[in-house]
């Protein structure tokens, strides 16, 4: 979900080997056979609300927090990088930009933070926007190579998809959707209800296309399923934008916890045959650590918080699940790391067979 933080971006030493590419080749860091896994187990997602300000303003927390969970995948939102390309010429959404000085400095700064550890283990995948808005990013550890990476849900597709939102990475034996799902806005708006009502169609139609691998879909997905997935149920039902009331009942309250996007959002799941994994485990509601977003601590939306950051795994694989965590707790949000988002972990078990080749 979005707050009100400015973006950045770049560096372009030609010492450095890149670190993204747009498909699933060969990675050209060094990794013995030996040293190859078969899966990841532990996945971490992020909405970072602009990864340069992070690397530039909380960076020893997080990689602390890193370095300690030691997550195989990372997935982030909201990176707020532009793509590299200049003014008016075609951009690459798989590179960060640094055609300028500005671009440059910014780009070296944060591949500087990259290159140390924890994230010198990773490699790392962008899908970016043309301007300083959405992004994600994927770290995979250098001993986990994803057999393909692709950058929509749109099968056929071969582009990013539009402003960066999506990054897909089939690994052995499971897909990983990354997604920065477009927020609903307060306006029945080509920007807002319009754009999401399609993404969500879009999303239903991904998850029930046939495929031999299971789905993990992580991310902000911008929405709270359940009146337990909120603080204050009334308030955002009750929510409104400079008094503007939509038409329809069911588009009425604060984005994310309208009745018409959390219906949308269950009919995904059903017919995706798709669990959510933290409430899976952790039925109650839990008003200190059970939120993933938070309100601005100053005004009406202190203390006001939801749940829209999540993993979402195939009922086939449910069974797996050793642990979902929501890791930032409290109105003064502890363990954000600087964004209004905090940090959500996944740790499956392996599979037998997996476990009998160990």
């Amino acid at each position: 979900m979005k707050r009100y933080f400015q973006p950045m971006g770049k560096d372009g030493s030609s010492k450095k080997p890149s670190l993204s590419k747009e498909d699933g080749d060969q990675n050209t860091d060094q990794v013995s056979e030996e040293e190859k896994k078969k899966e990841p187990l532990k996945f971490l997602t992020w909405n970072a609300n602009s990864f340069l300000i992070r690397v530039k303003n909380n960076w020893p927390e997080f990689t602390k927090f890193v370095s300690d969970l030691d997550p195989d995948v990372i997935a982030v939102q909201e990176v707020r990088m532009p793509a590299a390309g200049s003014k008016g010429a075609p951009k690459n959404h798989g590179e960060l930009k640094d055609d300028t000085s500005s671009s440059r400095e910014e780009k070296k700064i944060l591949m500087r933070a990259l290159s140390r550890p924890p994230f010198g283990n990773y490699r790392v995948w962008w899908s970016l926007a043309d301007s300083k808005y959405a992004g994600t990013a994927l770290f995979v550890k250098k001993c986990f190579q994803p057999k393909k990476v692709s950058f929509s849900i749109d099968q056929e597709a071969s582009k990013h998809e539009p402003e960066g939102r999506v990054i897909l990475a089939e690994f052995e034996s499971f897909r990983l959707l990354n997604t920065y799902v477009p927020n609903n806005g307060w306006k029945d708006e080509e920007t807002s209800f319009q754009r999401r009502r399609k993404w969500d169609k879009r999303m239903l139609e991904f998850v029930m296309q046939s495929s031999d691998k299971p789905l993990i879909w992580c991310g902000d997905l911008n929405v709270s399923h359940e009146e337990i997935d909120v603080s204050h149920p009334e308030f955002f039902s009750a929510a409104k934008h400079n008094g503007y009331v939509p038409p329809n009942k069911e588009d009425c309250g604060q984005p994310g916890f309208t009745l018409a996007e959390r219906r949308r959002f269950g009919g995904i799941l059903k017919e995706g045959r798709l669990v959510d994994a933290y409430r899976l485990l952790h039925k109650e509601k839990d008003m200190e650590g059970g939120f993933s977003w938070s309100g601005n601590p100053i005004g009406k939306y202190r203390g006001k918080r939801m749940r829209i950051d999540y993993f979402i795994v195939p009922e086939a694989l449910k069974d797996r699940i050793v642990a979902c965590e929501i890791h930032g707790q409290g109105i003064e949000l502890k363990g954000f790391y600087g964004s209004d988002h905090c940090p959500v972990s996944l740790e499956l078990s392996e599979t037998s067979s997996s476990s009998n080749q160990s």
